[in-house]
């Protein structure tokens, strides 16, 4: 079947609203379509070709983010914050590994949200479900939950001023080595791990002292004052998604300009469904969800419906199993993928398998399961003798109390309630973050 941007309304789909003013749907759909892109299909196709990298083991993906940016919580600091500590996690891994770091932000873009049911209930009230921003409201009424297509204007514009100060951010000054110092957050600075990465601050200006010493003009050196923060989000709504898809002038290939990078959750990935559809006509770097429910027969399915190239860089596999389900599920899917010879980009999401309940009511992540899943991804990796590529997080740069454990913030049950700020899933907050990227890197660096 030939594809076109809207050839996936032809199938079934999953985890979508219904809009009840369908002409006010059409003319904001238009409306976006007349919009200029937010990325551009050459910086796409950078990313593809620095992912392929990540894939052979040249490079390491660092993908990390809001669960759901928020309308409401829309702030220059929460976004310079998250610069920030995505510029500290990067060098804690490049200095550790060797490899350049290819950073991608879960912003500019990540408003939509799946459910696991289309209602909530709350006190014997049941409502739809809150499915982000783009599409409906958190607040829990009637009025709040209905589906408004105006949303998406909004979310283009937020994503719009959002890129607008990510690429102020990374060319205009912040992301310079000079300033490393300066990327410790005020709230990290005087526990352990911000005293750590303090430690590694001091190693690099001797390491910049040492290279003008010996006669290098590091003012003139681009790399070591800019850097580049590649968006994504999940493509879940694919109204949306199509309005910003555009033809590039230069090949006249499909790009969604929405984002650098896109991809498909656990959910939606049902091979005769819409979502695969859309992704196999776009050209970006596109990423898949891999959790336990995923058979052998059907990743192959998979990656061969949205790669049928087997090009580098072009498909990241998110796996998200669980602490407890990795080891059973993943390394057959490995060995598969392996001695198919597919070219696949291998990531870690080590959040979404690893949700509970606290005993105090609230939805949280336990740190030390986030680090079993991510410790055991890269042992079977190392010992299948495959490349681990990348990790993916749900994170914030704010000091909220979302995952409980870690040992820079020992957050317990009964303290989750101190700054809970999640529109949707917990995060992880700055401090356990770059924890974990401390643990990260120690586990590269045993492995090289």
């Amino acid at each position: 079947m030939s594809w076109t941007p809207s050839s996936w309304r032809e199938f079934p789909i999953k985890q979508q609203p219904h809009y009840e003013n369908q002409d006010e749907l059409k003319a904001v759909e238009a409306e976006l379509a007349s919009y200029p892109p937010l990325i551009f299909a050459g910086e796409a196709r950078n990313l593809k070709a620095e992912l392929a990298r990540a894939g052979r083991g040249e490079a390491f993906l660092l993908q990390g983010g809001d669960c759901a940016e928020s309308f409401g919580e829309f702030k220059a600091s929460t976004i310079k914050n998250l610069f920030k500590l995505m510029l500290q996690m990067n060098m804690v891994l490049m200095y550790s590994t060797g490899k350049p770091i290819i950073k991608v932000g879960r912003i500019a873009g990540q408003f939509a949200k799946p459910r696991s049911s289309d209602f909530e209930e709350i006190d014997g009230v049941s409502l739809p479900s809150y499915r982000g921003d783009i599409i409906n409201d958190i607040e829990f009424t009637s009025e709040a939950r209905v589906p408004n297509a105006k949303r998406m204007i909004k979310a283009y514009n937020q994503s719009a001023a959002t890129m607008n100060l990510l690429r102020a951010f990374a060319r205009g000054g912040m992301a310079d080595l000079a300033q490393v110092h300066q990327w410790n957050l005020d709230f990290i600075q005087d526990h352990d791990i911000g005293k750590k990465y303090e430690e590694l601050s001091t190693k690099i200006d001797e390491a910049m002292r040492f290279m003008s010493a010996c006669g290098l003009d590091i003012k003139t050196m681009p790399q070591l004052h800019q850097t580049v923060l590649y968006t994504s989000h999940e493509a879940l709504l694919l109204n949306y998604e199509e309005a910003l898809t555009k033809k590039d002038s230069l090949t006249s290939e499909w790009y969604d300009c929405s984002a650098h990078m896109l991809w498909i959750g656990d959910r939606t990935r049902n091979l005769t469904e819409a979502h695969i559809e859309y992704f196999r006509g776009i050209q970006n770097p596109i990423g898949c969800k891999v959790g336990p429910s995923m058979g052998e027969d059907e990743l192959i399915g998979l990656i061969d419906a949205l790669n049928p190239n087997n090009e580098e860089g072009r498909l990241n596999l998110i796996v998200r199993m669980g602490a407890d389900k990795i080891e059973q599920y993943f390394p057959q899917l490995l060995a598969r993928v392996k001695k198919e010879g597919k070219n696949v980009v291998w990531s870690c999401d080590p959040m979404h398998g690893n949700v509970e309940k606290a005993s105090s009511g609230f939805k949280t992540r336990d740190f030390e399961n986030i680090l079993s899943e991510m410790k055991q991804f890269f042992a079977i990796h190392e010992r299948m003798g495959t490349v681990a590529a990348g990790i993916h997080l749900e994170m914030t740069g704010e000091d909220v109390t979302e995952c409980t454990g870690s040992q820079s913030c020992a957050i317990t049950s009964d303290g989750l309630s101190s700054r809970y700020h999640t529109q949707c899933d917990p995060r992880l907050n700055a401090k356990q973050a770059l924890e974990l990227a401390f643990v990260i890197s120690d586990t590269l660096k045993k492995a090289r």
